[in-house]
């Protein structure tokens, strides 16, 4: 079975190599991952591609659509919120489904200080808070204040670039709300295959805990809680998010809440 997995802001795949490698050693019989990186993070920006919420949509659904067979599919910060919009849309994709931002989704959730300031009317260029200029060291001190860990951080920043930001601009001026509100009216669609939604307790980008929880339901998803880790968990405790998704895998259907 595939697996499949989606990164977000302002990342390039090498988020996930941690997690990965925790995979590897704890499930080796388990087919090798996919790492699909959304165009301007980490991938080139195809002509024409508008880069909002819809065209990321579509483009992984049509990067699914290439799979011989149902995928277990992981997303991360906007990475999650592309799985959640291609599972609702086209949930034959998928044999599972895993989000660390189904709070998005949440008809009461308010977007963080960052995005606001990116959906302002006058907002016509990518926000300066995150760094895309040639000052490696200026990247990678950003990214470890903002809680990745320093190894990833670097490997992540090298594939930061000023199209990562154009892209990022464009997707979160998509986004404002209601947008989001609208998306998740559709949330029980989800609920069609089996889904596991991570909450990371010391996240506090992605909605209240009431807010994810109440999304969760709706969707039809069991939750695991990661107490104490924040929103790059991956890169935390890769070990801890490798035997959660590693169990969620082994019985997907298996009802259960933490």
């Amino acid at each position: 079975m595939p697996t499949v997995f989606v990164h977000g802001h302002p990342e390039t795949a090498a988020v996930w190599d941690p997690l990965l490698a925790e995979l590897e050693r704890i499930a080796p019989a388990r087919p090798g991952p996919i790492c699909l990186s959304p165009p301007g993070f980490g991938a080139p920006v195809p002509r024409g591609f508008g880069a909002a919420v819809g065209d990321y949509r579509d483009w992984l659904i049509g990067e699914l659509e290439r799979f011989t067979e149902p995928v277990d599919l992981v997303g991360h910060d906007w990475g999650g919120a592309h799985t959640l919009n291609a599972v609702m849309a086209r949930p034959d994709l998928v044999r599972s489904w895993v989000s660390d931002v189904i709070g998005l989704f949440d008809p009461d959730y308010v977007w963080h200080e960052f995005a606001q300031r990116q959906q302002k009317p006058e907002s016509a260029v990518p926000d300066p808070a995150i760094p895309f200029g040639a000052d490696l060291a200026a990247r990678v001190s950003k990214l470890v204040g903002l809680g990745m860990s320093e190894p990833v951080a670097r490997r992540v920043a090298e594939g930061q670039d000023e199209a990562m930001g154009r892209a990022a601009h464009a997707l979160y001026r998509s986004a404002a709300q209601p947008v989001m509100a609208e998306l998740g009216r559709n949330l029980e669609r989800a609920a069609q295959r089996p889904g596991l939604a991570l909450l990371a307790t010391e996240d506090r980008m992605v909605g209240t805990l009431a807010q994810r929880c109440r999304a969760a339901q709706r969707a039809g998803a069991r939750t695991v809680t990661l107490d104490g880790l924040g929103h790059w968990w991956m890169t935390q405790d890769p070990g801890r998010g490798a035997r959660v998704l590693t169990e969620f895998w082994h019985a997907p259907d298996r009802p259960r809440a933490r």
